[in-house]
């Protein structure tokens, strides 16, 4: 039987699609909110922030001092990091005993996820990071039971080092691996000591970022509750499993995460992988219990694309191409669709007088020029000596660092806002504030007199985050910053 062009395409040939299509879009609106957040914790480096560990801050430091102002470059560590995330899946297909065809189809599926190509891969944050370094994680792992060169774990654990640097939920993933080695083996896998090397290398690298948590109170144990509380705003645990299956993929993905799963817990010929499976099932149900995001479960997502991959590859020997082919094309093409429609394609114009809702999360890469030049407007109609004296303090951390990033010129904006908080308070010398954002009842409990500026236009109409959000000249203060500024603090995303 001759073999079919769907197995001729080359892994690499599948990374490098994805990633010309990620690279079209990567400048299309501007930078997300939480991309200059990063750039602005950059300015600020520390062994650790609020709302995650240091790496995406030095990452995007390193970025702008590459690419001086670029959006794309930012995004090129997404961008790159999504097609070896391909490549991956392709490898842990082969180490499945994949062949062409099953690796082709399994890197396939990951580039027509719309978590793992639009949701990772368009913008640098620490889920884009996240999710290749657990993918990375599972394909060790997966090498380690077909070769059991421990080597292997000794990487496993220096990679979750470096996972530790990014986010703090990789720990979840490797409970479950050993719950999961209990009860259904390779027991000898935690007996292993280059895992337990492994495993200390992790904890050592991550001891200065637990210390910067311990002396400040343990911000991100709170920063998890406000992430239970924006879930619960899409639904929480009863939209959970839906939405991660969406993010899978319509059309391939989510059908290749459930098949994955279910062939790793019940094809004999899996036995090895089984404890895999379970892992599957526990990272899962311990995010749905605890309210987690539901792309906290993505970078297992490769894996249970490569076990179906794989297990269908081989059922297709057994049928002519005419029976699989063309339903195999449609349900990969619907999912390519539906990947890019995630991506920033329609012009901004498209949304102009749609109703705000914070489900629009590309909106958020759109306008923050406009809000920096608004405030520079508002501050310079101030008269001279009361602009010698004014500090500007801003309500979301997104708008600081969209300050400091577009208007240097301006003095140093503050915000209570999650990390933004710990990057220091205003000067007691200033006697009066330029605040963005929030209302008169909530800010007149803390100054005096407030009169209304602006109000922040983009001049597209479009109803993102900032669109018509106040801009406030706030006179005498009812005390010192020292004793106001904990109250300014918050974690939620509005004050």
């Amino acid at each position: 039987m001759a073999v079919p062009q769907f197995a001729r395409v080359p892994v690499w040939a599948i990374a490098g699609a994805a990633m010309t299509v990620l690279l079209a879009f990567a400048g299309r609106y501007g930078y997300h909110g939480d991309e200059l957040y990063f750039l602005a914790a950059g300015r600020h480096l520390d062994w650790g922030y609020a709302d995650q560990p240091p790496l995406l801050p030095l990452l995007a430091r390193a970025m702008d001092t590459l690419f001086p102002g670029s959006v794309v470059g930012l995004r090129l560590p997404a961008v790159l990091l999504t097609g070896l995330g391909i490549v991956v899946a392709g490898l842990t297909a082969r180490e499945l005993g994949g062949g062409p065809r099953a690796q082709a189809m399994a890197a396939g599926a990951y580039a027509c996820s719309p978590f793992l190509l639009a949701g990772a891969g368009h913008i640098l944050a620490t889920h884009m990071v996240d999710v290749f370094l657990w993918t990375v994680v599972v394909w060790l792992l997966v090498r380690w039971v077909r070769l059991r060169d421990d080597r292997l774990l000794l990487a496993a654990g220096v990679v979750t080092a470096i996972d530790l640097q990014v986010k703090f939920l990789i720990p979840v993933f490797w409970l479950a691996v050993a719950a999961s080695v209990l009860l259904v083996g390779p027991r000898a896998l935690l007996r292993r000591p280059m895992l337990w090397i492994g495993a200390a290398v992790a904890v050592a690298v991550s001891v200065p970022t637990l210390m910067w948590q311990a002396r400040h109170g343990w911000p991100q144990v709170e920063m998890n509750r406000i992430v239970a509380d924006e879930v619960s705003y899409a639904g929480g645990r009863l939209t959970f499993l839906p939405m991660a299956l969406e993010q899978a993929g319509i059309g391939v993905g989510a059908v290749l995460v459930v098949l994955g799963t279910w062939w790793l817990l019940r094809d004999p010929e899996l036995r090895a992988y089984r404890f895999l499976g379970s892992t599957v099932l526990i990272v899962t149900a311990v995010f749905w219990l605890t309210e987690g995001r539901p792309y906290y479960v993505g970078g297992l997502f490769a894996l249970c694309f490569a076990v179906a991959a794989t297990r269908l590859d081989r059922m297709f020997t057994h049928l002519r191409p005419v029976q699989w082919k063309p339903v195999v094309a449609v349900a990969y093409a619907v999912s390519a669709a539906v990947a890019i429609s995630w991506l920033p394609v329609e012009p901004i114009s498209a949304y102009a007088g749609e109703p705000y809702s914070p489900m629009n999360m590309e909106l958020e890469e759109f306008g923050w020029p406009q809000v920096a030049d608004d405030v520079a407007g508002a501050y310079h109609s101030l008269p001279p000596d009361t602009r010698a004296t004014t500090a500007i303090v801003t309500e979301t951390y997104w708008q600081a660092a969209a300050l400091e990033h577009f208007r240097p010129d301006l003095p140093r904006p503050y915000s209570g806002s999650r990390g933004f908080h710990y990057f220091g308070r205003p000067p007691e010398s200033a006697s009066a504030t330029l605040f963005v954002g929030s209302d008169r009842e909530r800010l007149s409990r803390y100054f005096g007199e407030l009169r209304l500026l602006h109000r922040i236009d983009n001049g597209r109409a479009v109803n993102n985050g900032n669109q018509d959000e106040p801009i406030w000249l706030a006179g005498e203060r009812t005390a010192s910053w020292e004793r106001l500024w904990p109250e300014f603090r918050h974690m939620t995303f509005t004050w």
